[in-house]
């Protein structure tokens, strides 16, 4: 008898002596993003304020908390002082330091790798892979995703949905995307804590995988995985704000079908993202 989605998710013990969370995911064939999809929670009004912020910044990613108090007082017609701004922007993980959105920040005493892409040609599948996080407004909270994609194809290798940004989760993605597709030759994120952990960084390490990072400051160096947040966020989760996890995940489950094998990319010369992935294979 095969069990539903919801029964297997019973089913795991997170406090078991032998078998990690992924493993025990692994033998239910659960994908570990639903273990992990109650949302987090705010107030009314300051779930209507993460989602107002979260679109400007798709327009206007170098928009700092003085001038994001005054848009909301333009557009929204609230008065915010800063300190709450600041707050929301630390929640959504959107740094202000930076002219950059950063849903992570570097950890403490974690190294720092080198940027590896300047000014060479990605050309084919598993030459480069990148990952980030993003916030995901829903209807009465939020939750955060991380994907995985392969920046010669826009093929999404990986995708996973969580209430906390550490850094198991984040190894926990990379792990299944290596089980499922093998490695590639370079694997680029931003200065995040979760990349830069041990965590994560030694997953690339034990599997011969050359570690690239983003420079402090530049917008431009994880362009591609950007492009990937617009598209969701403005085809998708936008028109189709979610009640729960459960429904945002299977919504994503969805769109990334969708995006995989239907929606054609310009610039793969309107080939599907599985056609460019495929191809050398």
């Amino acid at each position: 008898m095969k069990h539903s989605v919801e029964a297997r998710r019973l089913m795991v013990n997170r406090h078991h002596e032998n078998l990690s969370i992924s493993e025990q995911c692994r033998l239910l064939s659960l994908h570990r993003s639903g273990l992990y999809y109650r949302a987090l929670s705010e107030s009314e009004e300051n779930l209507h304020l993460m989602k107002f912020i979260d679109e400007f910044f798709l327009q206007a990613p170098f928009t700092g908390t003085r001038k994001m108090i005054r848009y909301v007082e333009r557009m929204l017609g609230l008065k915010v002082n800063r300190k709450r701004i600041q707050r929301l922007y630390r929640l959504m993980g959107l740094d202000t330091l930076r002219p950059k959105v950063r849903t992570t920040v570097p950890g403490e005493g974690h190294k720092i790798y080198p940027y590896l892409l300047k000014g060479i040609s990605i050309d084919r599948p598993n030459q480069v892979w990148a990952a980030d996080i993003t916030y995901i407004p829903m209807r009465k909270g939020f939750l955060y995703l991380a994907a995985i994609i392969d920046l010669h194809s826009r093929y999404v290798i990986n995708w996973s949905l969580s209430n906390t940004m550490d850094a198991c989760w984040c190894a926990g993605m990379l792990k299944e995307a290596i089980a499922q597709h093998g490695c590639p030759q370079i694997f680029n994120t931003d200065q995040g804590s979760q990349f830069t952990s041990d965590l994560f960084t030694s997953v690339l390490k034990e599997n011969n995988i050359q570690i690239s990072m983003d420079g402090k400051g530049r917008a431009t160096d994880n362009i591609f995985i950007e492009r990937l947040w617009r598209s969701l966020k403005y085809e998708y989760i936008y028109l189709n704000p979610c009640n729960d996890g459960v429904a945002l995940y299977a919504g994503l489950s969805n769109y990334f079908d969708f995006y995989n094998h239907k929606r054609v990319h310009q610039n793969l010369n309107y080939a599907l993202p599985v056609e460019a992935f495929k191809a050398a294979a």
